[in-house]
Order: structure tokens, then C-alpha cells, then sequence
């Protein structure tokens, strides 16, 4: 059950870099997972140009201000763990 008392903020770096390692596939697999959980009121998705850590191993994912390196096959453990994991 969700917990949060705010709204989460994820912002996904859709830059060439983050693009090149699956940004379009953490989008596609974070917004099935907000709209399947019924969080599109308490997960506001974003994205961003480069956000300055191209050198990291994965897309880099802003949540509510703190930057995680997300492999496109670990989206739901992402979302478990540190989106609603970080809510409750």
C-alpha cells in the first residue's frame, strides 16, 4: 500500500547517452508500472536532457532529487525498491 504523504518525483534522462543505454525502455516500463499500481496522482514522470553522469553503468533516474543508475531489465526491482519501497 502506498504511503507517501507527497508527490515522487522521477525525472528520466532522456539525453543520447542515457538513450543509447534504454531511457526509452525505463519510460515505457516506469509508466506501465505508475498506471498498472494506480500512482499517476502520487508519481509525477518526467524526463531531462544529459544529466551530467554519462561515465555511470545505466539510464540515470532522479528521484525526488537523488540520482540512481537504472539497468532497463531491473525496472520493476527499481520501482519496487526505491519508488515505492522509498513511500512506505
Amino acid at each position: 500500500m502506498w504511503e507517501g504523504c507527497g508527490l515522487t518525483e522521477v525525472v528520466i534522462c532522456v539525453g543520447s547517452s542515457c538513450h543509447l543505454k534504454g531511457a526509452r525502455r525505463v519510460v515505457e516500463g516506469l509508466t506501465k508500472l505508475v498506471t498498472e499500481q494506480g500512482l499517476t496522482e502520487k508519481v509525477k514522470l518526467s524526463g531531462s536532457f544529459c544529466m551530467g553522469r554519462c561515465e555511470e553503468a545505466g539510464v540515470s533516474v532522479k528521484v525526488n532529487g537523488e540520482i540512481h543508475f537504472v539497468d532497463p531489465d531491473q525496472i520493476k526491482e527499481f520501482f519496487d525498491n526505491v519508488i515505492i519501497g522509498g513511500n512506505r
